[in-house]
């Protein structure tokens, strides 16, 4: 059974969620300054996020007490790579596990857009039931209910993309979908993301996980979807003054702190 967001997050459990990209510490202090309730740290924006350094990790660790939910995926695109590239993507997120990592950002797709589950059961081994986010990649896949339902039956022990996943050991699978509704961002996104939010309230299989918005989010959009249940939102560029060549902006973080506690 995933755990709800709220429990792995240090703001009251009745107020959204603000989570924050952070790729250094610097931005970690200003995020907590700015009244973020838990991080994403990744490095390489130029590829939307990529999995940072032990190194980097540990300093954000030792600045701020937030949650942190570490990327992992070693290039571009939503394709896991060869066995060479899952092989040192394990071993990374073993070593982030050792430096006390505890929370993660995964997902793979195969050739034809459906969840790569050989793949998310490696990683998934790696991290050994602690929670992750199944990223963006869902805005990618040609079936995005499918692909949920898919790993609902993988986490309940089933297999059903028959890609040998795991089948019959239960999982914890992911406890959120980081999600825009649309590969374009929110604005081509908001129906989807309202139709999933209330998917979710109702426990659908294979919506039970949370749904957290982001992806091109802006201000203007977060009344709208907090009214249709949403309750975690994600920023990135949207917490920087100049874009992803300068800092977090403590200031700009407040001010969706603000909106969403409004």
């Amino acid at each position: 059974m995933s755990r709800p967001i709220s429990e792995s997050v240090s703001h009251a459990a009745s107020a959204p969620v603000l989570e924050v990209i952070a790729l250094d510490a610097e931005d970690a202090l200003a995020a907590c300054a700015g009244g973020a309730d838990r991080l994403e740290l990744v490095t390489g924006m130029a590829a939307d996020g990529l999995t940072p350094s032990t190194e980097t990790f540990a300093r954000v660790r030792a600045a701020v007490a937030l949650p942190v939910r570490v990327m992992l995926r070693g290039g571009a695109g939503f394709a896991a790579g060869g066995d060479a590239a899952l092989e040192a993507l394990c071993g990374h997120a073993q070593r982030l596990l050792a430096e006390g990592a505890d929370e993660f950002v995964l997902g793979f797709l195969d050739e034809a857009g459906a969840p790569d589950l050989g793949a998310i059961s490696l990683l998934d081994d790696v991290v050994d039931g602690r929670p992750w986010t199944f990223h963006r990649a869902v805005d990618h896949t040609p079936d995005r209910e499918g692909l949920r339902k898919a790993l609902a039956v993988w986490a309940d022990g089933g297999d059903r993309a028959g890609q040998g996943g795991g089948a019959g050991r239960k999982r914890r699978g992911p406890d959120a979908f980081l999600t825009a509704g649309s590969p374009l961002g929110v604005d081509e996104g908001l129906d989807v993301l309202r139709s999933e939010a209330a998917r979710t309230a109702a426990r659908e299989p294979g919506f039970e996980p949370d749904n957290i918005a982001g992806g091109g989010l802006r201000l203007e959009h977060v009344a709208e979807l907090a009214a249709a249940g949403i309750t975690a939102f994600h920023i990135g560029g949207a917490a920087r003054r100049s874009g992803w060549s300068g800092p977090v902006d403590a200031g700009l973080v407040r001010q969706w702190r603000e909106a969403l506690d409004a």
